[in-house]
């Protein structure tokens, strides 16, 4: 696997958590549900305050009439890897922030990067590679099978929209909120994506871009020069760049 070559050779990088190198400080979600109707074909992982956390919101969101069901938590830095090269290849279809379908043949490299960005982050800088950010959805609307993750699903009209509107309101009240949002973020707007923040903001600020570039550097990964060339800007606008956290009012 390319994620057990890279933990060996870059000795230097002192969490390789923070790059979907290792996975050893998440626990299954799966084992922690007693009884889960979700059919999930393989494990979630989740960092264990976020699990505590997510338990929580997910009795919170049933009693207010929703089935909040994970489709996507932990991702390695193999798996976030497959996915990039699949749509730098055009093995996978590209969309533009109206989930559009792109033309991918004749984009330059440069084009080509930003068009995954759009989407999907580079491996090595998805907050999925924490295990305090996950995709979720609403069962009761929508199966995991027919999901799309994209926006007209959790618009107005759209099977998850009422979740996400519940989510906005409350998630921070359980510590979730949406990083990725429509001009607050360089990552498109992703609805379904909440991040566990009393975590994640610890992670965020531990990030090293000269890790990543270390990563990117040993990797087989489509464009590469580009992709070297512009790493310490993708860094600013697509890792660090994100929605500024809640802030919550204080309890009586």
């Amino acid at each position: 696997m390319l994620t057990q070559d890279l933990e060996t050779k870059t000795t230097a990088i002192a969490q390789p958590q923070l790059y979907g190198l290792s996975a050893t400080h998440l626990v299954d979600f799966e084992a922690n549900v007693k009884g889960s109707i979700n059919d999930y074909r393989e494990s979630l992982l989740l960092e264990p305050r976020t699990l505590k956390a997510f338990l929580s919101l997910k009795q919170a969101a049933l009693i207010a009439g929703f089935d909040l069901c994970i489709c996507s938590a932990y991702r390695n830095f193999d798996r976030q890897l497959a996915i990039w090269n699949a749509k730098a290849r055009g093995q996978r279809a590209l969309l533009d922030n109206n989930s559009q379908p792109i033309v991918h043949e004749n984009l330059s490299p440069d084009e080509l990067i930003d068009a995954i960005l759009l989407w999907s982050a580079l491996p090595g800088a998805s907050r999925h590679h924490w295990g305090t950010d996950l995709d979720v959805y609403d069962a009761n609307k929508i199966t995991k099978a027919e999901l799309q993750l994209v926006s007209h699903e959790y618009q107005l009209g759209g099977p998850c929209y009422a979740l996400a509107q519940w989510l906005s309101l409350h998630g921070p009240e359980y510590g979730f909120y949406f990083p990725y949002q429509a001009g607050l973020s360089g990552v498109s707007p992703e609805p379904w994506h909440i991040s566990y923040f009393p975590v994640a903001a610890c992670y965020l600020a531990d990030y090293d871009s000269h890790d990543l570039i270390q990563l990117i550097a040993q990797s087989d990964i489509s464009p590469k020069a580009a992709l070297l060339a512009r790493l310490s800007d993708i860094v600013d606008s697509h890792v660090r760049f994100v929605a500024p956290l809640p802030v919550l009012d204080p309890k009586p």
